[in-house]
């Protein structure tokens, strides 16, 4: 069985609500006020099997002018549209703004009723039908059949019924694949079982005991159990009409406009970059920062537009837009909007969500706009490369990436493949999963750490390169995992960009260079500290014979920076050789004869108490042994 959503649009009394009752058995008119002033003011719900077995869930709508919102929030996501227009009447203004809100949100399926056709002639109703035609010209209802319709009598439900259902068949399935996403309709509560929210699924699906977060509140809660057209199931997936009984929330923690979805699996934000559709019945233009009302999902929040690429917006005419709004919103990329005057209330416009986390932008900023249309029109390498590119800087994962963009994990997994084999962007393997980074992103990272390496081999010619952690802090200011840095730095070597000596880092064609005076005192000072590898000179005794004491410094320290010279704890400096030598020594008696102790390797290297103790503890600090008691052994 094959869920679809069905939603009715039309005037005011044209008899909406009546032909669900006819069609359902069900009057959706709940509230008391509704059945006293007998029109709809909210939303209603109902549902009935067709003859295929697909099953219909219909969102009645209000058609009173004063209630768009609340139409607003119930065609998000609807499959098929009842186009219902009475016979007595035509089409009238209610009509035109629903059809045109239709347009703007996407639906591109439906049908049109003529309904009250007991109340009118043959003459007058087929001269009602050609000003429908007229009216609808250039619209995804243009070509549609006209269904007579009189709920009372039942006249032309069969054939609606026929109609309805082979549309059914032509709904494209669902992608259930992505992070469950669900706009809130109604929120109440039931003696016994607490909290229930109801909406259409947007995304994804939701499994019974699943943790879900109400957007943007960040109140989070369980799926304690599903409705789908009242009957219990386990799962409820991407285009069914769905109940949900909340675990641990209050009906005042929740309400409609709100999204519930997979936690972590949306970025509220208070900046949306949008492609906007301006309508041409519009009788003024759209100044830039004026005051409006935006409505996405079951939502409506104020914000002003920022007018990205012309000075004003003319009727008919399409722009990049900016909305600001004085609340958060939790959107994705593709998400379809409306937007209405702030006052008086009239539908200006809609469109297309381009960024749902978007920057402050200036105005007439070129670069910006044409990052705009690459997201707006690009194909989906090219976006979610763009994307990659924009979020680099926090090292996105695939979770992170997929609350940006509205696409399967395979079809993401396909599209990351193509992007790593064409080396547009990198993915660093860290503990808990991938992360991605854009290859203009490494590029300008090695181009700073060039700069800052140039500005130090000039400033320190004499120093092998900068400390590892300190180039860090220059290049990411505000700080990175080390395995990512380490991959950022592996990187730089493989592409020969730079030299890593330990902890220290250099550019890859810098070579220290000596005077010929600091070339002596460097070979002069080798040379002592090999003379008795074991038993080294005193620094003092070398620096007092010395003409230049600060070229002396600058050698010495140096020496002991490139690794040459090993400074170990007790202010004891051997050369590398005579480490190495006493690190071979310590190994081969360790292995021969268990452990070793400080008299021991003293007199194996004929050395004093002093060096013996140094070495010791020099190689407890680079575990290669470990102490017990007086003895070490091999760690």
């Amino acid at each position: 069985m094959n869920h679809i959503v069905v939603g009715t649009a039309g005037h005011i009394d044209h008899g909406k609500t009546t032909l669900i009752k006819a069609l359902t058995g069900k009057d959706t008119d709940r509230l008391q006020e509704e059945k006293q002033r007998g029109i709809s003011i909210d939303l209603g719900f109902a549902f009935f099997d067709l003859p295929s077995g697909n099953r219909a869930g219909i969102v009645d709508v209000p058609g009173h002018e004063k209630f768009i919102k609340n139409m607003l929030a119930g065609v998000q996501g609807i499959d098929i549209v009842l186009m219902v227009i009475a016979a007595d009447e035509g089409v009238m203004p209610q009509t035109i703004e629903h059809l045109q809100i239709l347009k703007l949100l996407g639906i591109k399926k439906g049908l049109i009723v003529v309904t009250k056709c007991s109340k009118v002639d043959r003459e007058w109703l087929e001269e009602i039908k050609l000003d429908i035609r007229e009216k609808f010209k250039d619209t995804f209802l243009e070509d549609v059949d006209i269904h007579e319709v009189d709920s009372i009598t039942g006249a032309g439900l069969k054939e609606l019924i026929t109609s309805l259902d082979k549309a059914s068949s032509e709904v494209t399935g669902k992608n259930i694949s992505g992070h469950f996403r669900m706009p809130v309709d109604r929120v109440f509560s039931i003696s016994g079982i607490g909290t229930v929210v109801t909406g259409t699924i947007l995304n994804g699906s939701v499994n019974e005991g699943d943790s879900i977060e109400v957007y943007t509140k960040g109140a989070t809660s369980k799926a304690r159990s599903i409705q789908v057209h009242d009957q219990s199931v386990k799962v409820a997936e991407s285009g069914e009409r769905c109940a949900l009984n909340l675990s641990g929330i209050k009906t005042s923690e929740v309400k409609r406009g709100d999204i519930i979805a997979a936690i972590n699996s949306l970025n509220p934000s208070f900046i949306i970059d949008c492609k906007l559709n301006y309508l041409k019945s519009n009788e003024k233009s759209l100044k830039n920062n004026q005051r409006i009302k935006i409505y996405h999902g079951t939502s409506e929040i104020i914000g002003r537009v920022s007018i990205l690429d012309k000075e004003e917006v003319i009727p008919g005419e399409e722009a990049y837009i900016q909305i600001r709004l004085e609340e958060e919103i939790a959107c994705k990329r593709e998400d379809k909007f409306v937007i209405r005057n702030y006052s008086p209330m009239v539908t200006l416009g809609g469109g297309t969500i381009i960024e749902s986390l978007a920057k402050k932008a200036k105005r007439y900023n070129k670069k910006y706009i044409d990052e705009l249309i690459i997201k707006e029109k690009g194909e989906k390498k090219e976006i979610l490369e763009k994307l990659i590119e924009d979020l680099s800087n926090i090292f996105p994962n695939k979770k992170e990436l997929l609350k940006h963009f509205s696409i399967s994990e395979e079809e993401f997994s396909s599209q990351v493949k193509v992007l790593l084999e064409d080396k547009k962007i990198f993915n660093i393997l860290l503990d808990n999963g991938e992360v991605y980074v854009h290859n203009n992103f490494l590029q300008d990272k090695f181009n700073k750490m060039v700069y800052e390496l140039e500005l130090f081999h000039d400033r320190n010619p004499l120093r092998p390169g900068m400390d590892k952690e300190e180039l860090k802090s220059k290049i990411f200011k505000q700080g990175v995992k080390s395995k990512i840095y380490d991959y950022i730095l592996s990187y730089g070597i493989e592409q020969e960009l730079i030299r890593k000596n330990d902890n220290y880092i250099s550019l890859k064609k810098f070579n220290i260079k000596y005077t010929e005076v600091q070339n002596k005192i460097k070979d002069y000072i080798i040379i002592e500290y090999k003379i008795e590898l074991f038993n080294p000179p005193k620094y003092s005794d070398l620096i007092k014979v010395q003409k230049s004491t600060q070229d002396f410094e600058k050698i010495y320290n140096l020496l002991i920076e490139s690794g040459d010279l090993i400074k170990l704890p007790e202010e004891v400096v051997l050369s590398i050789e005579a480490v190495n030598q006493a690190k071979d020594k310590l190994i081969s008696y360790i292995k021969k004869n268990g452990d070793i102790n400080v008299g021991i390797l003293r007199d194996e290297l004929k050395t004093n108490r002093k060096v013996a103790v140094a070495l010791l503890e020099y190689f407890d600090e680079i575990k290669l042994t470990k102490r017990v008691e007086n003895t070490r052994i091999l760690f």
